[in-house]
């Protein structure tokens, strides 16, 4: 996570990390956090299957962390690179 960000930037990053997500994926993870529904309670209503919709929650997290870091969202297979890349530099 980026250092010194002030509460008020996270959220600001945070807003604009969800206002950059396609709508379902920002559905489905304001569902997931505010609502309390289950996968299960999202794919009965989106009609997607339970790891659709878990795939749309794990991009959404991961958007979202991109946005707290001032990256822009990338590609999931260069996100995949980077993260693996990060690891062998430990």
């Amino acid at each position: 996570m980026s250092e010194n960000l002030t509460d008020a930037q996270i959220i600001e990053r945070l807003e604009a990390g969800l206002q950059r997500m396609p709508k379902l994926r920002r559905e489905i993870f304001l569902a997931i956090r505010l609502d309390g529904l289950s996968y299960a309670e999202i794919a009965e209503r989106t009609g997607l299957s339970v790891e659709q919709v878990e795939r749309h929650f794990a991009e959404s997290m991961s958007a979202l962390c991109d946005a707290i870091d001032g990256r822009n969202s990338a590609p999931r297979w260069k996100r995949i690179l980077r993260r693996v890349a990060e690891r062998r530099r430990r």
